[in-house]
């Protein structure tokens, strides 16, 4: 993996996060929070971002490349540069990784640091909060939707088949 420092100061990328989907309602001064604790973070194909079972506090958007999603030694899903996230979960909730995550490509993620949130004087700590749980909240909808919208063609793939 290949590194950035955190991206303070950073405005020549406001415009490469505007192009993020759950990101495009933000105005700058947020965006600019967001960047404050990220990295930018590179891997190489077959390189391991997340292990299952494992404890970080990390947010990652894909801004370039294809990962695969891996649980119980099972893939169960690919994401790629179009919005894709993950580690959603292990930030809201402090749990370990429910599922490990691979490069397939050259990828490219945004990697956004949750417990930089614990560093903030309080009045920068309500204000970001505000604008962070946000941005999780929009993610987790989003994929809310999409699960829903699997289990409903399950269902119907089943029900065609004679299943209950």
């Amino acid at each position: 993996m290949l590194e950035t420092q955190y991206l303070t100061g950073r405005e020549d990328l406001l415009d490469t996060i505007k192009k993020i989907p759950f990101l495009r309602s933000y105005e700058d001064r947020f965006l600019r929070k967001i960047l404050e604790l990220s990295k930018m973070r590179r891997y190489s194909p077959g390189e391991v971002i997340t292990r299952e079972g494992e404890y970080d506090s990390w947010l990652y958007v894909i801004l370039a490349g294809e990962v695969k999603v891996i649980k119980n030694e099972e893939e169960i899903a690919r994401l790629d540069a179009h919005g894709g996230t993950f580690g959603e979960l292990a930030v809201i909730d402090g749990e370990a990784r429910s599922a490990s995550i691979f490069a397939l490509s050259e990828t490219t993620c945004l990697a956004i640091d949750g417990s930089i949130i614990d560093r903030l004087e309080a009045r920068e700590r309500q204000e970001f909060e505000a604008v962070y749980f946000r941005l999780l909240s929009e993610i987790l909808a989003h994929r809310l939707r999409q699960t829903s919208g699997e289990l409903s063609r399950l269902k119907q793939e089943m029900e065609l088949m004679g299943g209950d």
